[in-house]
């Protein structure tokens, strides 16, 4: 009996205990945060950018997994070109026999000045002998007439290099166009950054617009928060203030700038404030902050206004 009496009495100490020890740390809780409350709080984030197709066909590389880090200029894969190539193929066989055209053209004219040359020696012969009565007036204009026929073959010959010609150049065009198509068929990485999703995997078919991956530069990565409408009038952009997160057991402050600050209201968003304050409307703010390696997409964050 006195042996049950000693351990309740025990049990009763202990909760006492345990009960002091709540209440001091609730105080202690309730002190800092009358004395260091942020002026605002939010998560870090980054300007998505989506990496679509630029060309339609199948998928036939694609080396990229979610966290890689990219070049500017890195080539990551390339669609099927087959059809472009047979039809550069093509267009440059077209132009080839456009040129065995014009050296046709070349060897004909050669002829024709050959030709115009001698029945314009034969006009003067028959000049003279018209005018020594040994020949007539008909021969003279039959030989005239040759001529004039020899002329216009060698005009309709030269209209045959302009066509020729326009059919080059528009064949150039259309060679120009394919080059472009199969540049498009080549899969480059635009900007520096971390891949943050793929969309794609080889083999695929894909088709210009298809989001391939999302990549973000986690350099540019800022703290997205919310301000009251009371805060919102001493606010500008541009201004200095310190941002903290939680490093451990304490909280480390970072230099940042305020880079945007929303034009309207919207109501506290879910993940920020409980449900009574969603109710609120609040400004949303964004804070540059030059990343060090140590801050990540999501990661919370407070906001100090200096």
């Amino acid at each position: 009996m006195q042996l049950f009496k000693e351990n309740k009495r025990v049990m009763k100490i202990k909760q006492q205990s345990v009960l002091l020890l709540i209440l001091f740390g609730t105080g202690l809780a309730g002190c800092r945060q009358g004395t260091d409350k942020a002026d605002a709080y939010g998560n870090f984030e980054v300007e998505e950018t989506v990496i679509a197709a630029q060309a339609s066909g199948e998928l036939l590389q694609f080396n990229v997994e979610e966290g890689d880090r990219l070049q500017a200029g890195q080539m990551l894969g390339y669609i099927d070109s087959t059809t472009l190539v047979i039809q550069k193929q093509e267009l440059r066989a077209n132009i080839a026999a456009v040129q065995v055209q014009r050296v046709n053209i070349a060897a004909e004219q050669k002829v024709l000045d050959a030709e115009l040359a001698n029945l314009q020696r034969e006009y003067q012969r028959l000049r003279k002998l018209l005018k020594a009565e040994a020949a007539t007036q008909k021969q003279v204009d039959d030989l005239q007439g040759n001529i004039k026929v020899v002329q216009r073959k060698k005009e309709a010959l030269n209209s045959k290099y302009i066509v020729l010609d326009a059919q080059v150049e528009a064949m150039q065009q259309k060679m120009a166009l394919l080059d472009e198509q199969l540049q498009r068929c080549r899969i480059i990485n635009p900007l520096e950054g971390l891949v943050l999703t793929k969309l794609a995997r080889a083999h695929e078919l894909v088709a210009p617009g298809k989001p391939l991956y999302k990549i973000a530069n986690l350099q540019d990565i800022y703290l997205k928060a919310y301000v009251s409408e009371t805060q919102l009038a001493s606010l500008r952009l541009g201004q200095q203030v310190k941002v903290a997160i939680d490093d451990g057991q304490e909280l480390r402050t970072l230099p940042g700038k305020i880079t945007w600050i929303a034009a309207e209201a919207e109501f506290t968003p879910k993940i920020i404030q409980t449900k009574e304050e969603r109710v609120n409307l609040v400004y949303g703010i964004k804070v540059a902050v030059e990343n060090d390696g140590s801050l990540k997409i999501g990661m919370p964050g407070e906001v100090y206004f200096e």
